[in-house]
């Protein structure tokens, strides 16, 4: 790398697309290496070794986060000293271009990914997908991989009907079927919630004996904001990098719901529609006594207020 790593700290939220690009490429090229692939995509190295982060990040998704406007792995950069090789897309493509396929071939055959001590590869929703195929091109990695599609073949996942445009590529061949192209992974971890069934269904093609299933209810559709809102997803990264990812590990950090809101409140929704007094009760007290959350406290002084006059009433 040839300068410090404080080099990555130059803001890039708010640009225009065409002028994020443009500044995306200079720093690429001050601290490493940017490619091109075809009109949608492209990648950036930072070579630091000897761990190497592998992240598939749309560019609508880096800009829609709102807080440096890079992506995701350069703040890892920045913290742990890792190299870090992003694909980029714009739009939902899925990285099935034929552009980004050769270049992994010939990441493959130059033995890239050999000269790191680690490797991991990640990625959510469609960019999970890839991370899931593409470390095909690196025996041995670790990946993580938050709601991923396992394809999107009609013979195959004809009952997802939420992408209708990516029907037309091709998911057969190289890096083609996500859940067979992790049988060279170390270990695999899937990220979903099993409340969300399309997601649901996509995970349980994942399962193989080197991939571990992580359901997570209640966290949405979306996952990933929620996992960077609790301030555990660079945790989960960190770990595999470290060779201490496991089960134990993800459901110690992901203990950190307990404090998030949204999820909190979508335990709260669902309690409510299941018209359970006493549980909705033993939440909001511990809500209310650990958070001082204000909506949690006003439920609880309503239903202490309708116990107290149904005691009396009787």
């Amino acid at each position: 790398m040839q300068d410090s790593p404080n080099g990555f700290d130059v803001p890039m939220l708010g640009l225009k697309k065409a002028d994020w690009l443009a500044k995306l490429e200079d720093i690429a090229e001050d601290h490493g290496d940017f490619q091109p692939l075809g009109a949608r995509h492209c990648a950036t190295l930072i070579e630091d070794k000897p761990v190497l982060l592998v992240t598939f990040e749309t560019i609508q998704g880096i800009q829609k986060r709102g807080d440096t406007g890079q992506p995701l792995g350069w703040e890892l950069v920045r913290e742990l000293g890792w190299s870090h090789l992003c694909l980029l897309c714009d739009g939902n493509t899925w990285f099935r271009d034929p552009e980004v396929i050769a270049y992994f071939n010939r990441l493959s055959d130059d033995g890239f990914f050999d000269d790191f001590d680690q490797v991991i590869f990640y990625g959510a929703g469609t960019c999970g997908y890839a991370a899931a195929a593409f470390s095909l091109a690196a025996p041995g990695a670790t990946v993580i991989a938050v709601k991923p599609q396992a394809t999107l073949a009609p013979d195959m996942a004809g009952w997802d009907h939420r992408f209708p445009a990516a029907r037309r590529q091709s998911f057969a061949g190289r890096y083609g079927f996500a859940p067979d192209m992790l049988g060279g992974a170390d270990k695999a971890y899937v990220i979903y919630d099993p409340l969300e069934p399309l997601d649901a269904m996509h995970a349980a093609l994942f399962r193989r004996r080197n991939v571990e299933l992580l359901p997570t209810p209640r966290m949405g559709s979306t996952p990933e904001p929620q996992l960077l809102e609790m301030q555990i997803l660079f945790r989960i990264i960190a770990k595999a990098g470290a060779g201490k990812m496991s089960r134990q590990a993800f459901y110690k950090l992901y203990r950190a719901r307990r404090t998030n809101l949204r999820y909190l409140n979508r335990l709260l929704a669902d309690i409510e529609t299941q018209k359970r007094p006493f549980i909705k009760a033993l939440l909001c007290a511990n809500v209310a006594r650990r958070l001082h959350e204000q909506r949690f406290m006003r439920k609880l002084d309503l239903l202490v207020q309708a116990a107290d006059e149904g005691r009396l009433a009787g």
